[in-house]
């Protein structure tokens, strides 16, 4: 029955014809449970493997030179050469790449928590309108909040993501809200202004009263710190200087690897070599990645699958047909 009434509810909702995918989706992070350690050494999807399958050549092919020239008689000088020094240069890199990857993945886990705070509040908002404006009178009203709260997560993930903000919320406004929403360059900040001129106008009206407009004006404050905080993200890249002076090392590092440990390795060089290079380049690709949550990458924050949950969580309030859940495709959750 419940199913039945569902089906019904569709059949008579306008809205419930148009598509519940948003036309901006794009590729979100990996979800996958932690494989075994033989499938764990040949996973690709996810990996950072194939970024830097070609610099991991170009040294490994180089490494493969150097020990044909060795093996030839021609480069029997590198004998002289002191395999320690390497190793505290190596041991100096790694330790500056642990602490950009630590300052990446700062960025990366504070947008997670900063969505976190849009869930959070936009659940909250819904509840308190359902619970301050009760009355079949108020349906459209409480409707209009809820739509465009749903509005606002749509327009701020695509702003995050630098798509269409507007082609990604226009489909649940209308009205001042719509018309707002196509004046504004901000469309976040436009659906939470229209959000407040909504519970501006109850309140004149003596729908609501001060103090629960002061509640509700709260939680759109929330949500108006949320999006900054997650600009300020966008916005502010960590020191390119920084980032370029550890790829450079990396590069100058794997370059001279393979001279420094012919003597002792010979025929293994390429092999420890190539790992190495993988070690070093994977951390400087990772932190790359993680430096911008808001991308498309495989590592990325599902923002797609995020701003499916709050659609959920208010359509439901409003008991209106639920889109279903995001679930990963192929490990990636998008």
């Amino acid at each position: 029955m419940p199913a039945l009434a569902g089906k019904r509810r569709a059949a008579h909702n306008p809205r419930a014809s148009r598509p519940s995918r948003p036309l901006w989706i794009a590729p979100d992070m990996i979800v996958r449970p932690r494989p075994g350690t033989l499938k764990l050494l040949f996973i690709l999807r996810g990996s950072i493997l194939p970024q830097i399958a070609a610099k991991i050549g170009v040294i490994t092919l180089l490494s493969c030179a150097v020990v044909a020239l060795y093996e030839a008689g021609w480069m029997h000088w590198l004998s002289q050469l002191s395999a320690p020094s390497f190793s505290l240069l190596g041991l100096a890199l790694s330790v500056f790449l642990g602490f950009r990857n630590s300052a990446c993945y700062d960025r990366w886990w504070e947008a997670r928590k900063l969505w976190g705070e849009v869930i959070i509040h936009s659940r909250g908002l819904g509840r308190e309108v359902l619970a301050l404006l009760p009355g079949a009178e108020r349906q459209a009203l409480r409707a209009r909040l809820l739509r465009t709260t749903i509005a606002f997560a749509h327009a701020l993930a695509a702003q995050l993501r630098d798509q269409d903000a507007r082609l990604a919320a226009e489909r649940w406004v209308e009205g001042a809200a719509l018309a707002a929403l196509r004046q504004r360059r901000n469309a976040a900040e436009a659906l939470l202004q229209a959000l407040n001129i909504e519970l501006a106008d109850a309140l004149r009206r003596g729908q609501l009263s001060d103090v629960l407009y002061l509640g509700l004006e709260r939680r759109l404050q929330a949500l108006a710190c949320a999006q900054a905080a997650c600009e300020r993200i966008k916005s502010t890249p960590t020191p390119f200087a920084y980032s370029l002076l550890l790829h450079r090392t990396a590069w100058l590092f794997c370059l001279l690897l393979p001279f420094g440990l012919v003597a002792s390795l010979e025929l293994l060089t390429p092999v420890l070599v190539a790992i190495i290079a993988y070690t070093f380049f994977g951390l400087d690709a990772l932190g790359d990645e993680l430096e911008e949550p808001f991308g498309l990458s495989d590592n990325d924050l599902p923002l797609t699958a995020l701003v499916r949950h709050i659609e959920i969580d208010l359509l439901d309030m409003l008991g209106e047909p639920l889109p279903e859940p995001l679930l990963p495709q192929g490990y990636v959750l998008n």
